[in-house]
C-alpha cells in the first residue's frame, strides 16, 4: 500500500492574518471489507468519514460548504481503521472534466525539439482512463508503444469562471499524483491525442488529494517516475512553463471549471518515447510516480485479450 509522504497531523493550525482557519488533510476513496468508503488518512490510520461514493458528490459541491464541517469531524476522532487494511481507490472517480497540459516542461520541451507553447496545448481525458494507485495498467491489444508521463494534478475545489491569475489558486482544492499514460503508436496513427491518451486505466490517480495548504508552492516540488526501479524521470515542478495560476485563469476564459475537475499540468523529461533508443513500457513492468509531499502511484503494467 503506497501512503502521502506526509499525512495530516489532526493538530488545529494557526489561524490566518484573517482569522480563518486552516483545514490541511489527505483525502482518500478506499475499500474495506467490500464496502467503499472515503476519510483522512492521518499517520497510521484511516479516519472514517462516509460511505460508497459520497466522497465525489462531496468534491462536486464548493468546498466553502463541506471543507469546514469535515476538518471539525477530523479534529473529533471519528472511527478509525488501521491504514494497512484500507486498499486505496483513486481519489476522484466521475470528474466532469479532466484537461491534461502538452509540453509544459522546459526540460520536457527540449528532449523532444519542441518550442514552449505561449498557451496551454491542451488535451483531454475522460473518466473510464482512471485508476487507483494501485491498479493494474490495461495495454490495449496492438499497442507497442506505451509510455509513462509522471505529472503533478490540480484539483478543483470552487467554480472558476473567467478568473484572473491573481484569484486562481482560491479556487484549488488541492494536488494529487498522476501518470499521463500514452499508446504512442495510436497518436501517431491518429495524428491528435484523444484516443491514444483515453484509454481504459491510462490515468492512475493518488494516493489521496492533499489539501493546498500542505504545499504553499506547487511548483517547488520534486517529481520522479520509475520503471522496475530505475528512474527514468527525476526533474522539479519549477521546470513548468505555464504556472498553475495562469492555467487555471486561462482555461477559466473559455469553459467553466467546476469542483472536483482535474487539471494535469504536463511532464518533465525522461519520458520512453524520447530515449534513445526508445523504451516503451511492456507487460509486467511496474511503473512508479513519486511527488514529493503528495506520495506515490505504484501500477502494474498488464496485457489485455484482443477480445472481452
Amino acid at each position: 500500500m503506497f501512503f502521502p509522504a506526509s499525512v495530516a497531523s489532526g493538530k488545529k493550525h494557526p489561524a490566518s492574518p484573517k482569522g480563518e482557519q486552516k483545514h490541511t488533510m489527505h483525502l482518500v476513496r478506499f475499500t474495506h471489507q467490500g464496502h467503499e468508503k472515503f476519510g483522512l488518512l492521518r499517520q497510521e490510520e484511516v479516519i472514517v468519514l462516509g460511505e460508497g461514493r459520497d466522497l465525489e458528490s462531496i468534491l462536486h459541491r464548493d468546498m466553502d460548504s463541506w471543507l469546514p464541517d469535515m476538518a471539525h469531524r477530523n479534529l473529533s476522532i471519528p472511527p478509525s481503521i488501521p491504514a494497512g487494511e484500507a486498499r486505496l481507490q483513486a481519489p476522484l472517480a466521475h470528474p466532469s472534466k479532466m484537461l491534461f497540459l502538452g509540453l509544459n516542461y522546459a526540460d520536457h520541451a527540449r528532449e523532444t525539439g519542441a518550442s514552449l507553447p505561449k498557451e496551454p496545448v491542451l488535451f483531454a481525458k475522460f473518466p473510464n482512463s482512471i485508476t487507483g494507485p494501485q491498479g493494474d495498467i490495461q495495454r490495449p491489444p496492438g499497442v507497442a508503444q506505451l509510455d509513462y508521463e509522471a505529472e503533478l494534478g490540480v484539483i478543483l475545489g470552487r467554480r472558476a469562471h473567467r478568473i484572473p491569475p491573481g484569484r486562481a489558486m482560491d479556487h484549488v482544492l488541492g494536488y494529487t499524483c498522476v501518470n499521463d499514460i500514452s499508446a504512442r503508436d495510436i497518436q501517431t496513427r491518429d495524428r491528435q491525442w484523444t484516443r491514444g491518451k483515453s484509454a481504459d486505466t491510462f490515468c492512475p490517480l493518488g494516493p489521496s488529494i492533499v489539501t493546498r495548504d500542505e504545499i504553499p508552492d506547487p511548483h517547488t516540488l520534486k517529481i520522479q517516475a520509475r520503471v522496475n526501479g530505475e528512474v527514468r524521470q527525476d526533474s522539479t515542478t519549477a521546470q513548468m512553463h505555464l504556472k498553475i495560476p495562469e492555467v487555471i485563469s486561462t482555461l477559466s476564459q473559455t469553459m467553466t471549471l467546476e469542483p472536483g475537475d482535474l487539471i494535469s499540468t504536463g511532464t518533465p523529461a525522461g519520458v520512453g518515447m524520447a530515449r534513445r533508443p526508445p523504451a516503451w513500457l511492456r507487460d509486467g513492468d511496474t511503473v512508479e510516480v513519486t511527488i514529493e509531499k503528495i506520495g506515490s502511484l505504484k501500477n502494474r503494467v498488464q496485457g489485455t485479450p484482443e477480445w472481452a
